[in-house]
């Protein structure tokens, strides 16, 4: 039903070669873990591949799509309370550990290159509240302060995840 050469297959099989022991370390030794913390993981990832961030369409994804289904083999789909709880309270300590092994599994496998990485940080407006708005000199000292943190966390990445990052100049908004 799923092509051989779909993304989901791929994800799957570089996903099954992370060591996910320290995510299993965040559960506590009593009890039985609810659900499996990698599927949950495989299905956060896959949905944020495919635009879904919100726990309730990552629930509705994994009863109604296949692909979420052929991740979560034969277990029941979780409710978006579980999804939501995962990532607020298992995730948070372990992310950055699982994220950098996919990276570096999926550029093993050459589906993805690490000569250029490119950090986007577009601030765009939303409607959450209409009576915000931002101080010009507050985003310029903020620009400043993320320019500062840059130079020092960049070199420490670079060293962390053997690439190199380039600067991208745009032109900036009007305000």
């Amino acid at each position: 039903m799923i092509p051989a050469d779909d993304s989901v297959r791929l994800l799957n099989a570089v996903m099954e070669r992370i060591d996910y022991s320290k995510l299993y370390a965040a559960y506590s030794r009593m009890g039985r873990i609810e659900r499996s913390p990698k599927r949950l993981f495989k299905i956060l990832v896959y949905g944020y591949m495919n635009g879904l961030y919100s726990s309730r369409k990552l629930e509705r994804a994994c009863r109604r799509d296949v692909n979420f289904m052929y991740l979560l083999g034969r277990e029941k789909a979780p409710d978006h309370a579980t999804i939501a709880r995962f990532r607020s309270e298992r995730l948070t300590e372990v992310v950055d550990d699982l994220f950098t092994q996919l990276v570096r599994l999926l550029a093993a496998a050459d589906e993805l290159s690490l000569t250029s990485v490119f950090i986007d940080g577009t601030k765009l407006e939303t409607n959450a509240n209409r009576y915000s708005f931002v101080w010009k000199k507050s985003t310029q000292k903020n620009e400043e302060k993320l320019q500062e943190k840059m130079k020092i966390e960049l070199p420490a990445r670079r060293r962390r995840l053997g690439c190199a990052f380039m600067s991208v100049r745009r032109s900036r908004p009007k305000i």
